[in-house]
């Protein structure tokens, strides 16, 4: 079978270059960067320690890497700055190119103007 679980279990990393354990059975002290961030934690500049794979029928594996934990380093706090920029930006996605004005909702990227100006024969609701 192609996509078996005995493929997906290579712990000394003979197949791939990389520990490789089946999806969700990786052994204790790695995690994924969604994890490691769920955890406060970034990679910080480590290579890839392991990897997970889930085998599909038609096409190629999932693969998910992992990262050590230990040597995992904490999240860079926001700074004012960069709250700023980020509010900025946000603020940028509101306002319609056609009319100038704040739309009160995020601009669908579809429609590249507001709901108004893209739809003018319309009553609004």
């Amino acid at each position: 079978m192609a996509g078996s679980f005995g493929k997906c279990f290579d712990p000394d990393g003979a197949r791939y270059g990389l520990p490789t354990y089946p999806w969700r059975l990786a052994p204790d002290g790695f995690a994924t960067r969604r994890q490691l961030r769920a955890r406060g934690l970034r990679p910080g500049g480590q290579q890839v320690a392991a990897q997970l794979e889930r085998p599909r029928r038609r096409r190629d594996p999932l693969v998910a890497y992992l990262y050590r934990i230990d040597l995992a380093k904490p999240v860079r706090p926001m700074t004012a700055a960069k709250w700023a920029a980020l509010a900025k930006a946000n603020t940028a996605r509101r306002i319609c190119p056609k009319c100038r004005t704040d739309a009160g909702y995020v601009i669908p990227p579809s429609l590249g103007t507001c709901v108004t100006c893209a739809y003018p024969e319309e009553p609004p609701q």
